[in-house]
Order: C-alpha cells, then structure tokens, then sequence
C-alpha cells in the first residue's frame, strides 16, 4: 500500500512537473506579441505579475483558509526572498540577458539553474544525489544546447553573460525555496506573497504608469492572426503563471529539487513547438532531435526518484499532506 501511494505521487509529482513547464514555455510567445504591440519587456512583465496577484489574492480570500496569514508573517523572510529573487530579480536578469545576447544564449544561461540546484545538494548540502538525476541534467543541457543552437553566433557580453547567471541563480532559488519550505507554506500562499513581492520590485523599473494599456483594447498580431490584447494578457497570467506557479510548487513537494528541476527542461522545448505553431516560427530537424534529447534527460531525471527514495531512509508524513524525510523534517 505505501510503495503504491508513493508510486500515485511520483506519478503526480511527473504530470505536475511536465504540466508547468509546458504552461510557462506557452506564454513565450504572447508575452513576445505583446511586446511587438509596444510594451516595454518590464512592463510585460509587470502585467503578468499584477494580474498574478488580483487573482491569487482573490482565491485566498475565497478560499480562507485558517492560518495563512500567520504562515505568511512566520515565513517572511524566506516569501520575500523568493519574490526578490526567483521572481523580480530572475526575470528582470533574463531580460537583461536577452538584450545583450542571442535569445537562445540567454535561455540557456538561465536554464543551468538546475544544475545549480544539483551542486547545491550535493556539495553544499551534502545530500544523496541519484546518479539518475545528475546524468538526467546533463543529457538535457546538451539537449537544450542543440535546441538553441549554441555554436551559431556566440558573441560573448560580459555584462549579459553576468545576468544570464543571474537569472540562473534565480531559477535554481526557485527551487531550493520552495524545496525548503515545503513542509512550512503551501504553495498558493508561498506564490501570492511572492509574486506581490515581486510586483511592488518592479514597479519603479517597469514604470507602469507610461505603459500603452490601451493596446489591451485592440486587435494585436500573433503569427498570421489577430486577437484582443486584452486575451494575451490573461493567458500569460492564468495559464503561464498562475497554473506554472502551482502545479511547478506541487511537483517539488512531490518529488524533490533536483528531479523536479530535470523536468523543468520540458519548458524550453515546449516553448520553441509553440512558438512554430503560434508565431510560424519554424523548426529545424536538429532543433527536434534536441527536443527529444532534453525529454530523455527528463526522463533520466525522473528514473532517480526511487533510488533517491530507497536511499534516505524511512519518510513521514508532513503537515501539507506530502511525504518527506526525515533529514528533510530537521532542516
């Protein structure tokens, strides 16, 4: 009976994960249509976030749940590091990136978070890290590396290099964070405190004030179509943000750090298919094979949970409903 409910939430774990790569990549390109219509990348970014929030706190309050504004304060530094730096600072650095190197450049500097995440368990936190799910990060990033073309047109920035690691550090905080508090916040209080932290962040850098919001009234181009502005909007913040958010927060509970942040390769991959069936933006066939070399190293990823499981010992049953261990219990 317990290998069978640990093998339900592995599985979940897996759907989860997969379901919030998938929803992030989607918003790539409606965040980039919206751009292309006339807001500046901060303030799209801003949009995302303040949408985000209404939504979130609204859910809370119909939720009201007993308790979250106490789990709130109690975790007010780590919610507040999260919205500094996984969600603010991570995204504002991407952007950075973005505009001083070739995009695929940029997504791959942000993308070797999870490795990030790897090294952290293993040589800071000392941790049993599976075999599976070292070789899984690897075979992704060489997936991920032949999707964005790597050897076509590298212009090295040392300012744009510099934030792409930053925008790294912020993935993998992401990770760690929610890792971390798993058994403290849940995810919808940990993703709304952290997101209106992030918005009041931006705020004086996005300057949304200036924003061309009447843009959201009209029709706006995306690929050969044409649709209101105001559906670009709310796609990025109920699909690639709010259900991303969630279901990526349930997937780390589920399984961990480092195999759920194997699985967050599915994003990039995902992000180009969409990108060629919304915006026409064609696919190479070696652009395919590393799309198929990064779900490999999901997959490898995800094959570590069970050793990593067998490996830590006797698990116990935490406050949220998930199971941990009880090395994850103490820290």
């Amino acid at each position: 009976m317990t290998s069978t409910r640990s093998a339900n939430r592995t599985t979940a774990g897996v759907l989860f994960g997969v379901t919030s790569s998938v929803a992030f990549g989607a918003g790539g390109p409606f965040a980039k249509a919206l751009i292309a219509a006339g807001f500046s990348p901060l303030q799209a970014v801003w949009v995302r976030l303040i949408g985000t929030v209404v939504v979130l706190v609204a859910l809370c309050l119909v939720l009201r749940r007993p308790g979250q504004l106490a789990m709130m304060v109690r975790n007010k530094w780590q919610i507040l590091l999260y919205g500094v730096v996984a969600v603010a600072a991570c995204q504002s650095l991407y952007f950075v990136a973005a505009s001083r190197l070739p995009v695929g450049i940029a997504i791959l500097l942000e993308f070797t978070g999870p490795v990030l995440v790897v090294a952290w368990e293993k040589l800071v936190r000392h941790a049993h890290v599976a075999r599976e799910s070292a070789i899984g990060v690897g075979v992704a990033m060489l997936g991920l590396a032949v999707v964005v073309q790597i050897w076509s047109g590298l212009h090295l920035d040392a300012i744009g290099i510099a934030a792409g690691l930053g925008a790294a550090a912020g993935n993998a905080t992401f990770f760690l964070l929610i890792d971390r508090l798993r058994d403290s916040v849940d995810p919808l209080t940990l993703t709304t405190g952290g997101m209106a932290v992030g918005m009041v962040v931006l705020t004086p850098l996005a300057a949304p004030w200036s924003a061309p919001w009447h843009i959201l009234g009209h029709s706006v181009p995306l690929g050969s179509h044409h649709v209101p502005g105001w559906t670009l909007a709310l796609f990025i913040v109920l699909i690639s943000t709010i259900l991303s958010y969630l279901t990526g927060a349930a997937a780390i509970q589920r399984l961990s750090a480092p195999v759920a942040a194997g699985l967050a390769y599915v994003e990039p991959a995902s992000a180009t298919v969409i990108a060629w069936a919304t915006l026409g933006e064609r696919l190479a066939p070696i652009q395919i094979g590393g799309g198929a070399i990064v779900l490999a190293g999901a997959f490898l990823a995800q094959r570590g949970i069970g050793q990593t499981t067998r490996s830590e010992g006797e698990s116990t049953p935490s406050i949220l409903g998930t199971t941990v261990t009880t090395e994850a219990l103490i820290r």
